[in-house]
Parts: C-alpha cells; sequence; structure tokens
C-alpha cells in the first residue's frame, strides 16, 4: 500500500468525521458556538493530515492561516450581528481557499490576488469532484490489507450499505401496507423518516466536501503527477554496457515476452469474473443483507399472523381498524414487495463470489427462508384482495385483477427459482421463467378476464352488494355478452345505464367494419347486440350521469 493510497483513507476517515460532526452541529440555527466546533475539528484534520503525510506543506504561514481560521470561527460565539456573522463566514472561506496553495508550489506570502482567485476555484472544484477521484484513483482499493477485523469491517460496511437502500424500499412498503405494522415500526424506532433523510443528506454533503477540500488541500493538481512522472524515471534507467564490457554470456539475445493469461469472457459466459472483486459479494456481506431482509419479512409476518389465522372477523372486529382501510391499503405495497425480490435475489446470486462454497450454502439457506417468507407475504397479499372483492368488499376491478395474476406468476418463479438457482443450475431459471409467463399469459386468455370481472361483480349485486354499471359497461367488448345475460337481473337505473353505453358503442362501430380489425370477441360482442335488439329502448331512462364508483378508490 503506497503513500497516496494511506493518506487518501485517512481523508476519508477524517472526512466522515467532519461530515457527522457537522450534521450534529450546524443543523442548530442561529449559529454560535457550534460554528467554533466545527471549524475546530476540520482544523485539527488539516494539522494532522500535514503533519502526518505532507509535512512540507506545513509552515509558520499556513499556522497562522490555521490560526486565523479559529479566530474567525470564535467570533461566531463572541457576537450575534448578522452583518459580522457573514464577513466570519467569507473570511473562513477564503482563508480555506489561500490553505490550498501550498500544495499548488505557491508560497502563501508570495502569491497575488491571481493566486488566490485560483485556489478559490481549485477548492471549489475540489470540493465538488475530487471525491471521485480519492475513490477511484488516488486510492488503490486492491492493495488495502484485507486481513482480521480490517477485512470484516470493509464487509459489513459494504453489506450495510447495500442493504440499507433495500430496507428502506421494503420498510416503506410494508409500513404503507399495513397500519398495526406501522405502528410497531413507530414505536420501536421512534423516528421521523423526514429527519433521518436529512442527517443523511447533511452527513453525507459535509463528508463529500471535506473530503473533497481535503484532497485539493493535500494534493493539488498537477504537482503530484509530475512527481510521479520524475520518479518513475528514475527507477527505469537503462543500464547501456559499452561493447568493450559485453562478454559471450552477455550478448544480447532477443527476448521472449512473457505470455500473460487474460480473463476473457463472451457473451455465453458472461459472468461476475469481469467485475473488480470489490463489487462482488462475499459471505459477510451476503448474510448482512439477505438477514436484513429477512428480519424485515419476519416481523412484518408476525404482525400478519394473526389475521391470516384469525379470519375475516378478527379483521373486523380489531378496534379502530376498518376492513377497508385492511383491504385497500395493502394490497399494491405488497405486491411491489414480491415483484422486487426477484431482482434482488438474482442480482445478489450473480454477484457472489466463487472463490468459496460457504458463500454459496450461506446464500441458499438465507434466500431459501427469504422465498418462504415472501409467500407467507404473498398470501396476506391475497388475502387482502379477496375481502375487497369478497362478499364483504366491493367487487372486482382489472387494476385488482392483474396484480393478483402476476403474483400467482411470481409464485411459480419463485418455486422454479428455488429448484433451479438454489440448487445450481441457475442456466436454466430463465428459460423456465420465461415459459411459466406464457403459460399464465395463455391461461388468462381462457380465463378471459373482463368476464370474469363482470361475472364476479353479478354475483355480488346479487348477495346484496353494490353494482358499478358504468364501470362494468366500460370494459372490453369481452365483456359484453355477460353482460346482457344478466342484464334483467339489475335494478332500473343500473339497466338504463348499460343499455345506453352498450347503444353508443353499437352505433360508433356501425361504420366500422374492415375485415383487418375483426376479432372473434368483436364479432361476438356484436352479434349480441343486434340479437338484443328493441332491448335497448331509453324511453323511460333519466337523464346519465357517471357517479362516483367505489372501484375507483382503488
Amino acid at each position: 500500500m503506497n503513500e497516496r493510497t494511506k493518506t487518501g483513507l485517512e481523508i476519508l476517515q477524517a472526512a466522515v468525521l467532519v461530515g457527522v460532526l457537522g450534521d450534529v452541529l450546524l443543523r442548530v440555527t442561529p449559529w454560535g458556538i457550534n460554528v467554533f466546533l466545527f471549524v475546530g475539528a476540520l482544523v485539527a484534520a488539516m494539522t494532522m493530515l500535514f503533519l502526518r503525510r505532507k509535512q512540507e506543506l506545513w509552515s509558520p504561514q499556513t499556522v497562522a492561516l490555521n490560526g486565523a481560521l479559529v479566530f474567525f470561527a470564535a467570533m461566531f460565539v463572541w457576537r450575534d450581528s448578522t452583518e459580522l456573522k457573514t464577513a466570519d463566514g467569507l473570511a473562513i472561506l477564503t482563508i480555506l481557499a489561500i490553505l490550498t496553495l501550498p500544495a499548488m508550489k505557491i508560497k502563501t506570502h508570495l502569491a497575488g490576488v491571481f493566486h488566490y482567485g485560483i485556489s478559490a476555484a481549485w477548492s471549489g472544484i475540489s470540493a465538488a469532484f475530487a471525491p471521485l477521484v480519492l475513490l477511484f484513483g488516488d486510492i488503490e482499493w486492491k492493495t488495502v490489507p484485507q486481513t482480521g477485523w480490517t477485512k470484516h469491517l470493509i464487509a459489513v460496511l459494504r453489506g450495510m450499505a447495500i442493504a440499507m437502500p433495500i430496507l428502506l424500499i421494503f420498510g416503506a412498503l410494508f409500513v404503507a401496507a399495513d397500519a398495526v405494522f406501522q405502528g410497531i415500526v413507530e414505536r420501536t424506532l421512534n423516528i421521523e423518516i423526514d429527519v433521518l433523510v436529512s442527517h443523511v443528506f447533511l452527513i453525507g454533503v459535509f463528508s463529500w466536501f471535506t473530503a473533497g477540500y481535503l484532497r485539493g488541500s493535500l494534493f493539488g493538481f498537477g504537482s503530484d503527477l509530475t512527481e510521479v512522472k520524475e520518479q518513475v524515471k528514475e527507477e527505469i534507467k537503462p543500464q547501456i554496457l559499452s561493447v568493450t564490457e559485453i562478454t559471450d554470456d552477455q550478448t544480447p539475445k532477443s527476448e521472449e515476452k512473457p505470455k500473460t493469461e487474460e480473463k476473457s469472457w463472451t457473451w455465453q459466459s458472461f459472468d461476475n469474473s469481469v467485475m473488480p472483486q470489490f463489487f462482488t459479494l462475499g459471505a459477510i456481506e451476503t448474510s448482512i443483507v439477505l438477514g436484513l431482509i429477512n428480519l424485515l419479512f419476519l416481523s412484518f409476518v408476525i404482525v400478519q399472523i394473526p389475521y391470516l389465522f384469525g379470519g375475516f372477523d378478527l379483521v373486523q372486529n380489531t378496534p379502530d381498524f376498518k376492513l377497508a382501510e385492511y383491504a385497500r391499503r395493502g394490497f399494491g405495497e405488497l405486491v411491489a414487495v414480491a415483484a422486487l425480490v426477484l431482482p434482488i435475489l438474482l442480482i445478489s446470486h450473480w454477484l457472489l463470489r466463487k472463490d468459496s462454497p460457504v458463500n454459496e450454502k450461506i446464500y441458499r439457506v438465507l434466500a431459501a427462508i427469504q422465498i418462504v417468507l415472501l409467500f407467507v407475504i404473498m398470501v396476506s397479499a391475497m388475502q387482502r384482495l379477496f375481502i375487497l372483492t369478497g362478499n364483504l368488499g366491493y367487487g372486482l376491478t382489472t387494476v385488482r385483477f392483474y396484480p393478483l395474476a402476476f403474483m400467482i406468476w411470481l409464485a411459480i418463479v419463485f418455486v422454479w427459482f428455488a429448484a433451479t438457482v438454489l440448487r445450481g443450475n441457475r442456466h436454466y431459471f430463465a428459460w423456465g421463467a420465461l415459459w411459466s409467463a406464457i403459460f399464465v399469459l395463455g391461461t388468462l386468455h381462457v380465463v378471459n378476464p373482463d368476464a370474469y370481472i363482470v361475472r364476479t361483480n353479478v354475483r355480488l349485486m346479487n348477495e346484496g352488494r353494490a353494482f358499478d354499471s358504468y364501470y362494468n359497461s366500460n370494459l372490453s367488448d369481452d365483456a359484453i355478452p355477460v353482460l346482457l345475460e344478466n342484464l334483467q337481473t339489475m335494478n332500473f337505473q343500473d339497466q338504463c345505464t348499460v343499455k345506453r353505453n352498450l347503444s353508443w358503442r353499437l352505433t360508433q362501430t356501425k361504420n366500422k367494419n374492415d375485415i383487418r380489425s375483426w376479432s372473434y370477441s368483436r364479432w361476438n360482442a356484436r352479434n349480441e347486440m343486434n340479437r338484443f335488439g328493441e332491448g335497448f329502448d331509453l324511453t323511460n331512462c333519466p337523464e346519465n350521469t357517471r357517479r362516483q364508483s367505489e372501484f375507483d378508490d382503488f
């Protein structure tokens, strides 16, 4: 590990600490001692880095400038004038800019106004963009020793970094899906999401700008590149022997370049070997990512178990818990959870390192647990849909039907995932998933969703539930035969709505008989409507007014 890498790592450590302090201190206004403490921490970090890594940049001038920084920061504690604080702030920013001059081989006490302008521009550019150079250029991550606690710490941090966004997404969906789970989360964590996001944002901003500024004040621009070139030239000096010094044993021979094995890949054998090891997952990262997701899933499942086994009565008898809220609130969010799990499992498996069989074993166990928990969550989602569309619900719609079909397909895919990927036959997964989608889609054509929706809503109507004639009569032509078949069972107002809509559709399509647009469904619907004939009489029907449908609520 070279000196540049060591310096970069220390810059990152200092930046994170300063970032945390910035979030803790500077979020409180009006500013006072918090500015003094923050600037003092920044000066301490710079002093440590200068003395450890760049002693040649430490001079009486830089000492004086750092003292001035502390002084102007202390003025925030002493005075409360807005104008004075503004001037103190500008002074601090100016001094910070000038402190980057030594890294550019410019003596601070001999610099002119032009140099100050250059330092201001360089410090601003460094604060904004230098962290990228620091992370991907200065620090040679492959040379960082990963033994003992360092290895595990890096793995833990990477695992946490991967898991946290996923946990936040799933957690938000679960909280939005279930009021009881939301209450448990709020009571347990007792945090406000907006406050948490603001903390993370401020820590990130302060850390980013601090890392960029520290790099700019230590490395400068251009000077280090020149130093590297000169060092390389000194190390690679050709040693040429004179003619009299060449012996028979030293006769120059054509050197054969050793053959280096280059990694080659094709589209047929594309795997994570083309990725840097830093972007792959080991046992620790896999355990953290999948383990934390499983814990989140388990906590949600524990909340859902009473409702799953208690039935509809428990849902209805729970105090301050409405049936509609339970059903409507959770279904869509839980479908989203089920849909997000599959790409996470596939991507994490693709990124899994192949250097140890332990990685694969841990993944299989955790992924299997996650699939089991997910099936319980999917059952909870389906229960909510059955409540919403059952005898106590509000009827069936396309928005409710197709997510159910999608979830059924996901269940098939997850079974196939367990049978292939978890058993070491990943290459079979995509083909089987494709054909399962073809099978489900073909089955949907047989079921005829629109007709099924109307048939279900008519059954609920006969059991005393409201029937949304406007919505059902605006479904596709697939639903028309079922509508006409059950027209006489509807009340007078609903009959008028259906007749008016179907009559208008029949009029609109009379002059549209292009054979190129023919389909059996439309042809059959037209025949049924023509056969109905005089049944479309609207003489006694009131003017049509569209009412707000309960179906529109979800």
